[in-house]
């Protein structure tokens, strides 16, 4: 079980058969009434996000969701499939399931396969990737003025700013959280 007041970023729970998972939480003490919990929550399952407020002495049933690592092997039509490293079972995921991160995976990637009561809801690529640059323009000599960034497509189909400095062929690092441009690999 888990309180309302002891809400934190990434902790799911059950609410009357849904499974919802804390974006952001906020402990509001006003100076006239009792105090309250103002959260953003989001749908496991349906990926819905609602904005909600909870009394700190509710209690919920925490949700355990299962996170297992899968290397990522093909693709066909809108299906993804994803090998079980130790069972070689290959694991079919629709694209829609995948979210915005998994745009900069390449194949044998490693990524986070999130569950809860053995239906696949979801997927944590890699924080950090390293990718080439396949498309960029040329940086104009001269045009150096402080954080100036281009656009540029990498390997897998994904588009980036990147620093002028950057040319096709570069390895660049990636924050696929953010879908910033950290540095040369």
């Amino acid at each position: 079980m888990v309180s309302a007041g002891d809400f934190r970023n990434g902790v799911t729970f059950d609410d009357n058969g849904d499974v919802y998972q804390i974006i952001e939480f906020q402990h509001v003490k006003p100076g006239k009434g009792a105090a309250f919990v103002r959260t953003k929550i989001r749908n496991v399952i349906s990926g819905a996000v609602v904005e909600r407020t909870f009394n700190p002495t509710d209690k919920f049933p925490t949700a355990f969701i299962e996170r297992k690592e899968m290397s990522y092997s093909y693709t066909d039509g809108d299906l993804y499939y994803f090998m079980d490293p130790e069972t070689y079972e290959l694991i079919p995921i629709e694209e829609s399931l995948l979210g915005d991160s998994f745009k900069f995976c390449k194949e044998e990637d490693v990524c986070r396969i999130l569950s809860y009561k053995g239906k696949v809801f979801g997927l944590e690529a890699p924080n950090f990737v390293t990718l080439e640059v396949t498309e960029t323009e040329p940086g104009v000599k001269g045009d150096t003025a402080t954080n100036v960034t281009k656009p540029a497509t990498v390997e897998t189909g994904a588009n980036v700013k990147v620093p002028l400095f950057i040319n096709e062929g570069d390895k660049i690092q990636i924050d696929t959280r953010t879908g910033e441009y950290i540095g040369r690999a």
